[in-house]
C-alpha cells in the first residue's frame, strides 16, 4: 500500500476568504496543469527504479515503512511550509520523483509478467476514467462532500495501522482487503479535494496538487496490484 495522504490537520487548506469564481477556476487549471507535470518525475522514478533493480530496505519490511513513511511526510511538511514559492513547486516535484521510484518495484513485478505492459496501462486507464469521473462530479454537482473528509481521514489511518500490521501478518487475504478498500477511499478523497478546489476551500494550488497527486497516486498503485494478482500471467 501507498502512504495514506497528507491528512493531517496542518494540510488542511489555506485560509482566508472564498475566493471568487475566475479565482477557483484559476486555482483549478493550475492544480491539473501542475498534477499533470508531477507525472514527468514520477514515471523517470519509476523507471530508474526499475532500470535499477531499486529495493528500499527490501530486508528489512518494517524499517522500510517507517523510513518511507518518515521521508514522504517530511516531504509534505516542507512543501506545506514552501507552498507559496517556487520552492513548493520544485518540493513537489521531488517529493514526486520519490514517489516513482518507491513505485518501481512494484511495477518492475507486473513488468516481469508476460502481460505485464497491458496491466500497467489498464491499471492506467482505470485510474484515469475514476479521475474524471469524480472530477466531473466535483465540478457540476450541487451536494456538498465536506462531510467525508473526517470519516475518509480515520479510514486512511485504518488502512496505514491495517497494512504495518500486515508486515507481520503476511496474510493475502488482508492484503486484498487493504488494497480493494484503498481505491474506494482514495476515490471518494479526489472528490472531496477536488470539490473542496471549485468551491473555495483549498486557495493554494501547491497543495491542492499534492492531495490529488496523492489519491491517484493511491489509486493507481493499489489497482495495478490487484491487477497483478487476479490478472497477471506469469511465465
Amino acid at each position: 500500500m501507498a502512504i495514506g495522504q497528507e491528512r493531517v490537520p496542518v494540510f488542511g487548506g489555506s485560509q482566508g476568504a472564498v475566493p471568487d469564481l475566475a479565482g477557483r477556476n484559476r486555482v483549478l487549471r493550475n492544480t491539473y496543469a501542475l498534477l499533470a507535470v508531477s507525472m514527468i518525475p514520477t514515471v523517470l522514478g519509476a523507471w530508474i527504479g526499475v532500470r535499477t533493480g531499486f529495493s528500499f530496505f527490501a530486508g528489512s519490511p518494517v524499517i522500510g515503512f517507517v523510513v518511507f513513511l518518515a521521508g514522504a511526510f517530511g516531504f509534505m511538511f516542507a512543501i506545506e511550509r514552501f507552498k507559496n514559492s517556487g520552492i513548493g513547486v520544485a518540493l513537489l516535484l521531488g517529493f514526486t520523483f520519490f514517489m516513482g521510484l518507491m513505485l518501481s518495484r512494484l511495477i518492475g513485478m507486473v513488468l516481469g509478467m508476460s502481460n505485464g505492459g497491458t496491466l500497467v496501462m489498464t491499471a492506467f486507464g482505470g485510474t484515469a476514467a475514476i479521475f474524471g469521473a469524480m472530477a466531473t462530479v466535483a465540478t457540476v454537482s450541487k451536494r456538498d462532500f465536506s462531510g467525508l473528509g473526517k470519516w475518509l481521514f480515520i479510514g486512511v489511518i485504518m488502512l496505514l495501522l491495517a497494512a504495518f500490521a500486515n508486515i507481520f501478518l503476511q496474510l493475502p487475504a488482508l492484503m486484498l482487503t487493504i488494497s480493494v478498500l484503498a481505491i474506494v477511499i482514495f476515490s471518494a478523497y479526489m472528490l472531496y479535494d477536488l470539490q473542496r478546489v471549485v468551491n473555495g476551500g483549498e486557495t493554494n494550488y501547491v497543495t491542492a496538487t499534492l492531495a490529488v497527486y496523492l489519491d491517484v497516486y493511491n489509486v493507481f498503485s493499489n489497482l495495478l496490484a490487484l491487477l497483478g494478482i487476479f490478472g497477471g500471467d506469469r511465465e
